[in-house]
């Protein structure tokens, strides 16, 4: 599913009315039925639709038409003047008042007063006031209502955005409307995806209403919504007569004395995700426990330098950094391996704490790196708070991903994934995860992928979207998910998704 911002959206409606010749109220009604499709029709008696003089009142106006030849109650407000309606909007209006429906404007705290006592008796409201295009504070009669709405008892359902919201960066223009459920049309907004929108959106779902496929083309869009055909289609295709050479030579570089779980953790992902063959490159102290443990996988240590040098020369995919200690020793292995290797890199957790104040070494690369940074490890390497990270996650990984010509995964809820060119948005995955290990198999199953043929940027996208759905799978029972059980899922849940 695409992501858009207003203006692309913008400039998509008149491509549609301008060039494929779709008039826009044929738009506007589309729209309008998909919203009724997301009522429950049973259960709403009385309903309240509050408009604005825009499109997205148009909307709202129309809708009003389809519950009433229905039979609901509905009683339909428009805030604002009758002179500044659009004419789409006008083109609903005077259907409705052709139909003997009384809408009523308001533009006054008096007039206020009959709004309120309407929505006192609905058991719905449908926000159709401010549309995507808003840009300023939301003030005056508008503020007004948008406060009422949120006073209610009822439930609430917006179109498109809900009102206030700006669509680009999810910030609350002065208030916005905090709805139960928000229908929008055709592509995911991008300011959903601000930490705390869906305080305001509440369920977001989308529907198409008309536009074809081939304006995502027109316009190049290449900010994407992870959706499951959508990765299950990138996964490899494992052939009859292939042999473990063919899923390719991954190591992982992790672990140390205090730290040995996350080389486990990393490496055991990699095994369990397909790679074909796998080796935990680790200190000579925790060599002989990992070689105990790990039954599929390999074991080098850093001290057999000539074998250590052979196996990452030959590797098609390299981890590095879990649990391998903020110090000068990982960042002399890191910089080594940067300059020494050619296949892809995947750095996380000490890796990336080592980058601070380093981050020249990625400029002179000769391979494509993947960088999994959680919140936290971004601000130390970026220098920018946390805050502000959370309330910029896209713009900010974007635009570090296109200055050091490396790929972002930035781990946190809807982990974002991007290359500063295109982006996706990962879908799965809950706070049920929330525990000790899980960053380390993400690198492993990413690593694996890699190893298994997968561009980088396929490969973070994909291991992101596989590691999430076996932790929701798992949180259907479980209170808690760990990752050795995500782990142990991993095969299982792979299979799933390619049938």
């Amino acid at each position: 599913m695409e992501i858009v911002l207003a203006e692309q959206m913008r400039k998509i409606d008149n491509f549609c009315i301008e060039n494929l010749l779709i008039p826009s109220i044929i738009l506007m009604e589309n729209a309008a039925l998909k919203v009724l499709d997301n009522i429950d029709i049973n259960k709403y008696e009385d309903i309240t639709i509050i408009c604005g003089s825009g499109n997205n009142g148009g909307d709202g106006l129309a809708l009003a038409r389809h519950l009433f030849v229905m039979n609901k109650n509905v009683r339909v407000f428009i805030i604002g003047e009758k002179s500044k309606l659009t004419v789409d909007c006008e083109i609903n209006y005077n259907i409705l008042c052709k139909m003997n429906i009384h809408v009523e404007f308001i533009n006054s705290n008096e007039e206020l007063n009959s709004l309120k006592k309407a929505i006192d008796k609905s058991s719905l409201l449908v926000d159709a006031i401010l549309g995507t295009g808003l840009s300023r504070e939301v003030k005056g009669i508008l503020r007004e209502a948008i406060l009422l709405i949120n006073n209610c008892s009822a439930s609430i359902l917006s179109i498109d955005i809900p009102s206030g919201l700006n669509s680009d960066t999810g910030e609350v223009l002065g208030c916005a409307v905090k709805a139960h459920r928000t229908v929008s049309f055709q592509y995911y907004k991008r300011g959903f995806l601000r930490y705390g929108a869906e305080a305001y959106t509440g369920e977001v779902v989308v529907e198409k209403i008309g536009i074809p496929d081939l304006v995502k083309d027109e316009f190049s869009l290449k900010e994407f919504i992870s959706e499951k055909s959508f990765i299950a289609e990138a996964i490899p295709v494992r052939g009859k007569q292939s042999h473990k050479g063919d899923f390719g030579r991954v190591s992982i570089i992790a672990g140390s004395r205090d730290f040995s779980g996350a080389a486990y953790i990393a490496t055991e992902a990699a095994v369990r995700s397909g790679a074909g063959l796998v080796t935990l490159c680790c200190h000579d102290s925790i060599k002989e426990i990992m070689s105990n443990k790990l039954i599929e996988a390999m074991t080098v240590s850093f001290k057999d330098k000539e074998r250590l040098n052979d196996i990452l020369m030959k590797s098609d995919a390299i981890a590095i950094g879990p649990g391998m200690g903020d110090c000068v020793e990982t960042f002399k292995i890191l910089k080594d391996v940067i300059q020494y290797t050619n296949c892809p890199i995947v750095i996380d957790a000490d890796g990336i704490n080592v980058l601070k104040n380093n981050l020249n070494i990625l400029k002179g690369k000769r391979n494509q790196i993947v960088l999994t940074p959680h919140l936290g490890e971004m601000s130390r390497i970026t220098g920018i708070p946390v805050e502000t990270i959370k309330r910029n996650r896209v713009d900010i990984a974007k635009t570090f991903a296109k200055e050091y010509n490396v790929i972002v995964l930035l781990k946190g809820f809807n982990t974002v994934i991007t290359d500063g060119d295109t982006l996706v948005i990962n879908t799965t995955g809950n706070s049920s995860m929330a525990s000790g290990g899980m960053g380390d198999c993400l690198t492993g199953i990413i690593t694996s992928f890699i190893g298994q043929g997968l561009e980088p940027l396929k490969a973070a996208y994909v291991a992101a979207y596989i590691h999430g759905y076996c932790g929701d799978i798992l949180s259907e029972k479980n209170y808690c998910v760990t990752a050795r059980e995500v782990i142990n899922k991993l095969p299982l849940a792979i299979k799933g998704l390619t049938h």
